[in-house]
């Protein structure tokens, strides 16, 4: 039985990630919009996050707790379920200009496809807290944190301002007041810490599907990179000089190159 005073302390690190998509939304509080070579770093940034807290952490820490093929398997199981998640809502684009204006069926959907964005981020926070009180780590709050805990909860906070901001942009362009994109912004995320919770639970009560946790959840991320991020990076970008390429391998870079060292930490 899993103790609830961890679970809460789950929750709160998933519910942190979701909040940082607000802080997205707090550009246009001082700016009226963002250009598209902005964006671009932007995704790009967020991409370069995301690759190197799957690579670098999820991968790096399976590999240490499991084989390569328990790895390999979780990766494909990650992958497989956004792309069957993706057919089984008919690869529905929901445009947050919808949001305003959705019924409670529109608000149901709504709620599915970022689901299936955001919810294996927060399957990533919570297998990272797999050892949450068992092994060495930070202490904080009377618990003793992986330190893979707190490198991918930075991550993910860190990757999701550029989510909140694109959220923001066209809820901007319909007058949205700003307050309120920035609870939509942050309402994107909400299946981040119901999913750390979930993950959490099930890697704690069943330790030996650890390994395939950690490449579930690096294969999902990974492949939203691949297939989402980068995809509307290029598009975002289409009408900059090489089509943004450039802008988009920096701020790759930049974001692979920050978080490798608090990998280290």
């Amino acid at each position: 039985m899993v103790a609830l005073d961890s679970l809460v302390f789950v929750f709160i690190a998933g519910l942190i990630t979701a909040l940082a998509t607000g802080i997205g939304a707090l550009p246009f509080f001082v700016f009226d919009s963002i250009s598209d070579r902005g964006n671009v770093a932007l995704w790009g940034f967020a991409s370069g996050i995301m690759l190197a807290a799957s690579l670098f952490g999820l991968v790096q820490e399976g590999l240490a707790e499991g084989t390569p093929t328990q790895i390999g398997v979780g990766v494909a199981a990650g992958v497989g379920l956004v792309v069957v998640a993706h057919e089984v809502l008919l690869d529905a684009d929901i445009d947050p200009r919808e949001y305003e204006e959705a019924d409670f069926t529109k608000l149901v959907l709504i709620l599915g496809v970022l689901t299936v964005h955001s919810f294996p981020e927060g399957v990533a926070v919570g297998v990272s807290f797999a050892d949450l009180g068992l092994a060495s780590g930070t202490q904080l709050f009377g618990f003793t944190v992986p330190l893979l805990a707190v490198f991918m909860t930075v991550a993910i906070s860190i990757h999701n301002i550029p989510e909140g901001t694109a959220i923001s942009i066209p809820l901007r362009a319909m007058g949205v007041s700003k307050w309120k994109m920035v609870w939509w912004a942050v309402f994107s995320s909400l299946p981040q810490p119901i999913g750390a919770v979930i993950a959490f639970a099930f890697v704690r009560t069943a330790r030996e599907f650890l390994p395939y946790g950690f490449g579930f959840a690096a294969g999902a991320m990974i492949y939203l990179v691949l297939t989402e991020f980068i995809p509307e990076a290029l598009e975002t970008g289409a009408e900059l000089p090489r089509g943004g390429k450039p802008v988009l391998l920096g701020g790759l870079a930049l974001g692979v190159a920050l978080m490798i060292p608090l990998n280290f930490v």
